[in-house]
């Protein structure tokens, strides 16, 4: 018996929220169940009595706004406990559209992928604008490259996940979960799939792209910051490859003068720069192997916390099936 649980993120959604659900699907082939959940994100509107009308199954609420990557991760631990066999996690403005859900999970119902992204078709969307087209697929670019998978479509938010995939996620960054979940999910070697959605008409404005510099720089840093948790050898080793690289030149320039043209002249300041950026670089790279002997053990803490997750939920699955 397979069960679907469609995840929605809530946040003062009140004038959207009643479209996202009028078009969400209570019958799938290949799915006996479907459920529908809803994350209230501390809103103070009447985003959680839309919700009871259209019906929707559970409802998960926060006293005050916690974020998107909260909101997400809060989702995806109830509907684990709810005993989802694929989540599907979408957006409260009606941004994806609904009826191309079947093409989202199927991938996971024929056992192909754990994580399922909608490709949206970013340069027809009407709504987006040139410079944020050319940022959407910079970021993607960024994150294939932090995660060795091939998701054109990094931060598209309309998802699926597998039971044994969600259980595997942890979100630490605060701002969006979408770039986190993707390169978390290649570092752990989840088969990743991405298939073509459609989009609906713009109903209101993106609440994380509130401009455009804001945007950049909240994404660089994400994306940043997820590539030094995730990958921090590589990183470091970069970084410090720079000043390394530059002092060896410096270096090898202060021999060449030196031996060649006056060896009266000492050049202290050339020579003491050379040493300054190669100690940096060497510094730089013994980061990179302090932070890899850490990273290796936060991978030891997920795999407990995996561990601790899965009881809890069989725990109370079964207490669901006593009662």
């Amino acid at each position: 018996m397979t069960k679907l649980i469609i995840q929605i993120p809530c946040y003062n959604e009140e004038l959207t929220l009643g479209t996202t659900l009028s078009a969400l699907p209570r019958h799938l082939p290949g799915v006996e169940t479907i459920e529908w959940l809803v994350i209230n994100d501390g809103s103070r509107d009447r985003t959680v009595e839309v919700a009871k009308e259209y019906g929707v199954d559970h409802i998960v609420s926060f006293s005050s706004n916690q974020g998107l990557a909260k909101a997400f991760m809060a989702g995806l631990e109830a509907s684990l406990r709810a005993g989802a066999d694929i989540i599907v996690n979408t957006d409260a403005d009606n941004q994806y559209c609904a009826d191309d859900i079947p093409t989202l999970i199927q991938p996971i119902l024929l056992g192909q992928a754990d994580m399922v992204i909608g490709a949206r078709p970013i340069w027809k969307t009407r709504h987006f604008s040139y410079i944020k087209k050319v940022l959407q697929n910079f970021g993607s670019f960024m994150v294939r490259l932090a995660s060795n998978t091939d998701v054109p479509d990094a931060p598209s938010g309309f998802r699926a996940f597998s039971r044994a995939a969600a259980m595997q996620l942890n979100v630490f960054n605060n701002y969006t979960y979408t770039l986190e979940t993707i390169i978390q999910a290649g570092q752990k070697g989840m088969t990743i799939a991405s298939v073509p959605i459609r989009t609906n008409p713009n109903m209101r404005k993106s609440r994380l792209v509130k401009s455009i510099p804001s945007y950049v720089m909240k994404s660089s840093f994400t994306i940043l910051r997820i590539f030094m948790l995730y990958r921090p050898m590589r990183f470091f080793a970069l970084l410090g490859t720079i000043p390394f690289l530059l002092g060896t030149v410096l270096g090898v320039r202060w021999l060449l003068l030196f031996w060649f043209v006056d060896p009266t002249r000492s050049r202290a300041p050339s020579l003491i720069l050379a040493a300054v950026l190669v100690l940096i670089g060497f510094q730089l790279w013994m980061f990179g192997l302090v932070a890899d002997l850490m990273a290796a053990n936060r991978k030891l803490l997920e795999e407990t916390r995996v561990r601790l997750r899965r009881l809890d939920i069989e725990q109370n699955s079964e207490q669901n099936s006593s009662d």
